[in-house]
């Protein structure tokens, strides 16, 4: 039988991804409805400063905290809402790629934090991985075909995708950098 001993997470790690997992639900909060049905929210900025602070594997389990918290009715989804029924409406692919994103962009903070265009590069694949399983999920649910999608989901959200992805990134290794300090003194 495993014990708490026996854990890979320690009690810090656990309590950052616990942290990290409230501040997407937070950030959820802030939704402006858009016109197609997809609205554009902070959980983005919130997933990629969870995966720059916590790392690849972390910053996953913190996304699919907050989705497990989202599927048994926490209201911690856009608009204080929950249930499961959110991972089948037309934005539910974007919800369900939140831990691939997360891995992905954490992956690169991990490895590459040093060079910052290969850092960009992972940043970019998670972007990319969250749009596409999120077109994905609303052109199957809507019956819609890809340039529907693509319309409603990707352009309409580029301008403020590259500021959030910005500004998670410099605001999470600057969070990370300090972590670190700290947990060395």
């Amino acid at each position: 039988m495993k014990t708490m001993t026996d854990s890979k997470l320690s009690l810090q790690d656990l309590t950052m991804i616990a942290l990290c997992t409230a501040v997407i639900a937070v950030m959820a909060q802030i939704s402006i409805p858009m016109p197609m049905g997809v609205p554009m929210t902070m959980q983005t900025f919130a997933i990629t400063l969870a995966a720059v602070i916590l790392g690849a594997k972390k910053g996953a389990v913190a996304a699919l905290a907050y989705l497990l918290l989202g599927a048994v009715g926490a209201p911690v989804f856009a608009g204080f809402t929950g249930g499961f029924q959110y991972f089948v409406d037309p934005t539910g692919g974007f919800l369900l790629s939140f831990p691939l994103m997360a891995f992905a962009i954490g992956y690169g903070a991990e490895r590459f934090h040093r060079s910052k265009w290969s850092y960009i590069l992972w940043l970019v694949l998670g972007t990319v991985i969250n749009y596409v399983i999120g077109v994905l999920f609303f052109c199957l649910i809507t019956k819609s075909p890809v340039v529907t999608g693509i319309t409603a989901c990707v352009l309409p959200f580029i301008p403020t995708a590259v500021i959030k992805a910005v500004l998670a990134s410099v605001m999470g290794f600057k969070i990370r950098e300090r972590l670190v300090r700290l947990a060395w003194n």
